[in-house]
């Protein structure tokens, strides 16, 4: 099971590494292929005056720490093309946020890089869209064939699942879509990004976090490859997404949950 584990932005050393701390337990269970995220920065924060992070320079230097320090693998977000060469030195993966799933240069850019590809679905966009967003990728790479899981697995381009947009400010999970994208590549569900509530007129996305083991449990049941939460010692004073972050004790009992559906469900 590929786990995803850590704060939303790097909001200090001394946080990432508490966090960091807590998680290793993940990263030594033979059971579970464990990446550390963390961004360095959140271009795409509602209000300009929102917490963003450190920056590219500081961001990925805390980062190179952490995978020092405690031997993670790392995931973390671009948002320009110019970004991705720099990112991949220290990223296993180079995530692409949701509202730019579909720009071809930032995709482009990650594919000629050495890194996993983790793709976003955008909340506006059906599942089976993604497959054109995953091809662009794969063609990069050299491949201009079918698309399908185990050519997306063999090119190490990943969709991951958070939520469609459903009205103003919120949003919901299609559980088919699980299926349908894992034609084209492996899935990752992203639990607290999928009870996100995004600002409809506020400065700030709210969320409910007491939604995220359901929604976790369900994917689980359904099939996927992995799942992504975003957690913190103290959600309540985050610098960002704090609203559908999960506590670092609750993802314990949760992953474990997890497992077990997985299991029964083989």
């Amino acid at each position: 099971m590929i786990l995803i584990a850590g704060p939303c932005v790097v909001e200090s050393r001394d946080n990432v590494f508490k966090i960091a701390k807590e998680l290793a337990e993940f990263n030594e269970d033979c059971t579970i292929d464990f990446y550390f995220k963390a961004s360095f920065d959140k271009a795409n924060r509602t209000s300009i005056d929102s917490f963003r992070g450190p920056g590219i320079e500081e961001g990925l230097k805390i980062l190179q720490e952490v995978k020092d320090e405690f031997g993670y693998k790392i995931l973390t977000d671009i948002h320009l093309p110019s970004q991705a060469s720099v990112a991949s030195e220290v990223a296993d993966v180079l995530q692409i946020p949701a509202f730019l799933s579909r720009q071809t240069d930032l995709l482009v850019a990650a594919a000629k890089t050495a890194s996993v590809v983790n793709i976003k679905k955008g909340q506006f966009l059906a599942p089976a869209a993604m497959e054109h967003s995953v091809k662009k990728v794969l063609k990069t790479r050299g491949y201009d064939g079918e698309v399908s899981y185990e050519v997306a697995k063999k090119y190490k381009v990943w969709l991951t699942e958070r939520g469609s947009s459903f009205g103003y400010g919120n949003l919901v999970v299609d559980m088919r879509g699980l299926k349908i994208m894992r034609e084209a590549a492996p899935v990752i569900f992203d639990a607290t990004h999928s009870v996100q509530m995004p600002a409809s007129g506020g400065a700030s996305s709210g969320g409910d976090s007491s939604f995220v083991p359901y929604l976790a449990k369900a994917a689980a049941a359904v099939g996927v490859d992995g799942f992504f939460f975003e957690t913190h010692f103290d959600p309540s004073i985050a610098l960002s997404d704090g609203p559908n972050m999960i506590q670092l004790d609750e993802l314990k009992d949760l992953v474990k949950k997890i497992k077990a559906i997985e299991l029964a469900a083989q």
